[in-house]
């Protein structure tokens, strides 16, 4: 009985270590890459992605459309300026990404996330929280205007 509880010790020592060292891993850790989410609600959110303990995205933006700008119909805005307060931190559920891909060092998403005073932020009502935007040019306008 003595050496079971042992093993039993060491086994509950080690996987509590292992378990420390992934937390310690995803809060502290490396710096991790940002990434492109698509969900099936049709919205595309920019941030850095993990799974650990449920999928999420922090340091979080949202691609917004434009209507009324033809010049630039889409936008990105930050994530937890919107109007209603919430955390830098999205929960998503993983059955409703449609796709995801990891964003380039050099793309212009995170050129903007990373260096966001180069960019304007947006004119809001009084009742919102400014909201940093950046213009993204859609591949059919740089076509049509690369045509005329």
């Amino acid at each position: 009985m003595h050496k079971t509880n042992k093993i039993l010790l060491t086994i509950i020592i080690v996987l509590a270590a292992a378990l420390m060292a992934i937390v310690y891993w995803q809060k502290v850790g490396f710096n991790k890459d940002y990434w492109a989410v698509y969900l099936d609600t049709g919205d595309l959110y920019f941030g850095k992605l993990s799974y650990f303990p449920k999928a999420s995205l922090s340091n979080a933006y949202i691609l917004q459309r434009n209507a009324q700008d033809s010049q630039n119909p889409f936008s990105i805005s930050k994530f937890s300026n919107v109007f209603w307060g919430p955390e830098d931190r999205i929960y998503i559920n993983k059955e409703n990404i449609v796709w995801k891909t990891k964003l380039k060092p050099d793309s212009q998403i995170v050129n903007f996330i990373n260096n966001p005073q180069s960019a304007q932020p947006e004119q809001n009502s009084v009742n919102q929280q400014p909201v940093q935007m950046i213009p993204v040019q859609s591949t059919s306008t740089a076509n049509e205007n690369n045509g005329q």
